[in-house]
């Protein structure tokens, strides 16, 4: 040690504290070898020790990681605690309202009623009913007795022969691959003793989704997966014979998905194992890309004509779209293209940016694409101010856990709601936050056989099944509270949100809603004026320049 004659104080090399654990450990390997010249049981301690020692040089030595050169063996407590984080965060540290992208407090109650537990809590709210953003649904004076009734949904247009009677409440898009054989399984077996649907993502019908016969939504994206030609273009074909199965229901053209909309992706060959060779369409061990653009269909007008063609290919079965809504004059484009055609998509479902994913780019989760409510808001807009909301029924998807998210929803536009997530919890997700690196410690979101093992199927099926039914069951209640015998009747003044500390308002009062026909008939009264002009059937790009229709709309109104 060298003596700071400025402190009068000794002064410890840097050295020393940095690679004290590793002589420390070396020491003790010597020691506890020469230990075991006389007491043979030492050799245990040597083992142990000498094991330490081995690693600390290869981290000395080592060219990938600078902190383990440094601080050879200790450094790698930084890797443990990043492992651990995720289970410390959410048991230690986290409050019901903390948790991200799901909050514990909606964890928990997914939880409950899967489980078939007590759901009701004590003490009142843990929210803050003074902080902007704060959402309620108000209820009335007069409630009225609880429904009896079954929820759902009926889709389907003149041009369909077997419309569907869709659930209220359904399983979102997850596909097999994303989602482990037995999550695909107890999901299915679930929905069919629930009676309600199972999208199945673009990684298309897999032989368990087949398995229990539960009804199915095929979602059909870019990659044409289970109605795909070699070159990745769509097989008319392939796809009648899919869509002939008396398990699909519906159909759904996926345009993106909110969590990472405009953005394709690309399935590695080592991933595609025969059985997901054989739900897809592909073949086993090449990679497969799946573009972030439809090759079927260019414009507005296309995907329309496209969605009538798929509605009689499968036999007139209900066709609709899913999309993140991102520039608001597309939506309207495709609105326009379903007037000048006079046939509609027979849904649509909206996806906010909140939505989930098995992984996508930092960017894309965080910025691009709109939220639900703003995104469910304009989509209802357009089809009831261009005279088409009767034809084209609504669903929206996005962080739903729980019947206020149906109810509310419900109040801006939807016919029904979608959850991804939420199903991810009955069937045993813990939020461990692993589900792109194949190690799901439950099961869920994995490949690996020894880990979804762990998922058994009829427990888990039940859980889909309870947790669904008791969300209902809570949606009948609000709906009761409010006054209404269904949750159709839900408008937007019966949803309440603080705009600011000292205004709650309304949801008719914070956001626009337009009148039927008032597009075709008066788009200049609506805030929607330039991006209805905007619109073009024949491109997805904006008839006029944007940024004058930018400037122009917001230029006060004469």
């Amino acid at each position: 040690m060298a003596v700071d004659t400025d402190l009068g104080r000794l002064r410890i090399p840097d050295g020393f504290w940095r690679f004290s654990v590793f002589v420390g450990v070396a020491i003790l390997t010597a020691g506890s070898l020469a230990l075991a010249i006389w007491w043979h049981y030492a050799f245990w301690a040597t083992a142990v020790f000498g094991s330490l020692t081995l690693l600390g040089i290869y981290d000395l030595f080592q060219h990938h990681h600078s902190l383990m050169r440094n601080y050879p063996i200790i450094a790698r407590g930084r890797w443990v605690f990043e492992e651990l984080r995720p289970y410390l965060r959410q048991y230690i540290v986290e409050s019901d309202q903390d948790g991200r992208p799901v909050d514990r407090a909606s964890r928990s109650v997914v939880y409950a009623r899967a489980k078939g537990q007590e759901d009701a809590v004590p003490f009142g709210t843990s929210l803050d009913p003074s902080a902007t953003g704060y959402a309620f649904i108000a209820q009335s004076m007069a409630p009225k007795p609880l429904s009896d009734t079954d929820l759902r949904v009926d889709v389907g247009g003149r041009d369909c022969a077997p419309p569907y009677s869709a659930s209220m409440f359904n399983i979102s898009a997850m596909s097999f691959g994303s989602l482990s054989a037995n999550a695909i399984e107890a999901l299915d077996l679930g929905a069919k003793k629930g009676n309600f649907y199972h999208d199945t993502g673009e990684g298309s019908i897999s032989r368990y989704h087949r398995k229990h016969g539960g009804d199915l939504v095929w979602e059909i994206g870019s990659g044409y997966f289970g109605c795909r030609n070699r070159d990745g273009t769509f097989d008319e074909g392939a796809f009648a014979e899919n869509a002939a199965n008396d398990q699909v229901k519906m159909i759904e053209i996926k345009i993106s998905q909110g969590a990472k909309p405009g953005h394709g992706g690309m399935l590695p060959g080592a991933k595609v194992t025969e059985e997901i060779a054989a739900a897809r369409g592909i073949p086993i061990g090449e990679d497969c890309l799946s573009p972030a653009y439809h090759s079927a269909f260019s414009n507005p007008r296309e995907l329309i004509e496209w969605a009538a063609r798929l509605r009689e290919l499968s036999g007139g079965k209900p066709v609709g779209a899913k999309f993140c809504v991102g520039q608001p004059h597309e939506v309207f484009a495709v609105t326009k293209a379903m007037v000048e055609l006079d046939t509609t998509l027979d849904f649509v479902v909206v996806d906010g940016a909140e939505g989930g994913t098995g992984a996508a780019p930092r960017e894309f989760i965080d910025h691009i694409g709109m939220p639900m409510r703003e995104g469910l808001i304009l989509t209802r807009n357009a089809l009831v101010g261009a005279g088409l909301r009767e034809k084209v029924r609504i669903a929206a998807a996005g962080k739903a856990t729980s019947a206020f998210a149906i109810a509310s929803n419900a109040a801006i536009g939807a016919d029904w709601t979608n959850a991804a997530r939420a199903f991810m919890f009955t069937i045993g997700c813990v939020h461990s936050l692993k589900c792109h690196t194949g190690e799901c410690p439950v099961g869920v979101a994995t490949q690996n056989h020894s880990r979804q093992r762990a998922l058994i199927v009829p427990e888990k099926a039940e859980r889909v099944y309870r947790f669904h039914e008791r969300t209902l069951h809570a949606l009948k209640e609000i709906v009761a509270a409010a006054g209404l015998s269904h949750p159709s009747e839900f408008q937007p003044h019966h949803l309440y949100q603080r705009a600011n500390v000292h205004e709650l308002l309304p949801a008719d009062r914070i956001y626009p809603f337009v009148l039927p026909n008032q597009l075709l008939d008066e788009p200049e009264s609506t805030r929607y004026k330039i991006a209805w002009t905007m619109a073009d059937t024949g491109s997805f790009a904006p008839r006029r320049d944007f940024t004058l229709d930018r400037q122009a709309a917001y230029s006060p109104a004469e």
